[in-house]
Order: structure tokens, then sequence, then C-alpha cells
């Protein structure tokens, strides 16, 4: 079964060529005009990816809302200029306009694959890390602070924690990292990684400008400062 495609945009035509686009490869497509769609198809459908236009003017709040508590795949599509800014949001990736069916294809494909069939880096001894004042669960790819609360992680989120971890002490570059995080494309001088260091700063609670786990090497890359011990 092929999996199942959510199309959020107010422009019927964009949907008309991402149906035009997705038919063909064989994906259950579904259209919402509006956030209140958008919500109702995702309670009720098994959604494996969502096509956010990001034009919309709720577009990064939802992604915003979803990245938090769901582990659906979100690729907006916009202008270049709001594509950081939906990175930053949490968005797994972002298409520029104007966009071709070829690459439309590509992303969707590379990211459903990720969604769903990545394996989550497990220790062999047990689910649970502990380092600094958090546990992540490694089933669930969870964090919970020392307080009892939990944070979900996007599937980039825990997988660069998970290299933090395995490389605590060494300072890592740009490259190192990237070379370390599965089944991601990086493109010649993008800064995503920067932007999912950002990212999991925040749910560690990280001052980037005074941070104690993630400590950014200039001119090298970043150095986690927090060791991890398995958790009974």
């Amino acid at each position: 079964m092929m999996p199942c495609v959510l199309m959020v945009s107010d422009d019927p035509l964009n949907r008309e060529r991402l149906q035009a686009a997705l038919i063909p490869q064989g994906y259950e497509l579904h259209g919402a005009d509006t956030a209140d769609q958008a919500e109702a198809c995702l309670n009720r459908l098994p959604v494996g990816l969502v096509l956010l236009d990001a034009r919309l003017p709720e577009a990064l709040a939802l992604t915003r809302q979803w990245r938090e508590r769901s582990e659906v795949g979100i690729i907006l599509i916009g202008d270049e200029a709001e594509r950081l800014t939906a990175l930053e949001c949490g968005a797994d990736d972002y298409l520029i306009q104007p966009w071709v069916a070829r690459e439309l294809i590509a992303r969707a494909r590379n990211l459903l694959r990720r969604v769903h069939h990545a394996q989550p880096l497990v220790h062999p001894d047990g689910h649970l890390k502990r380092f600094a004042d958090w546990t992540l669960d490694t089933d669930r790819r969870r964090l919970k602070a020392c307080d009892g609360r939990e944070t979900l992680l996007s599937h980039g989120e825990f997988q660069l924690l998970n290299v933090f971890i395995r490389n605590s002490g060494h300072t890592l570059s740009r490259d190192q990292l990237m070379d370390q995080l599965r089944n991601r494309e990086w493109l010649p001088n993008d800064r995503s990684i920067d932007v999912l260091v950002g990212r999991l700063r925040r749910k560690l609670h990280d001052d980037p400008a005074e941070p104690e786990l993630i400590i950014t090497i200039h001119g090298s890359g970043y150095l986690f400062t927090a060791g991890a011990s398995l958790a009974a």
C-alpha cells in the first residue's frame, strides 16, 4: 500500500499540479484548503507526508504544532526567502517555487522512506540513556526532563542527539555530522545542520548565547559536552 499524502493549499491550481505529479506514482492523495480541514484529515487518516503551501498564513504555525506532536513528514512549498524559517519551525524539507515534478517525487520518496523505514539508533542493552539532567527514550524518541516533562524529538533531532552522545567530548565538523545522519540529502553550503542544532538546543533548553551542552567551536564545528549512560 502506497503512503497517504495530504496536500494543504487554498490554490486549486497548485493542488492540481501536485496531483498530476503524484497520482501516476500511486500515492493516495487527500486535499485540504484550510488549517481546520488539514487537522481533520490528520485525525482520521494515516497520513505519512504533508505537502504544505508556505503561502498559507498559518503555514508556519501548523508546522510547529505538527512537529511538536507528530512524526509526520512535512515538506513546505514556497519561495526561497521562507526556506530557512520553515526549517527552523520543524519542516523536514522545503521545495522552492517553481518546482518540477521530478524533484517533488524524489523529495517525497526520500522523506517517506526516512519517516517509515529508518531504524532508531538503540543501544543493544537498553532503550534509556541519561545525560546531564535529561533521559533519552530511544524507543519513543522522547526527551524527559528531571521534572518529568517529556518532549518528542523529530527524526532528525533524534539522530543528531545520538551522534552527539556517541561522540561526546569530541569536536565534530558539519561534514562529519551530516555524514552520520542517515537517509538525508544535503546540498553544497547547506546550513540545515545549523538549523537542526538550533532546534535541538531549544528542546534541551541550551541557551544558544551561552550553551552548556552543545558548544559551537568556531571554524571547526560542534562539541557535545555531556556523556550518556544507560538508565535502569
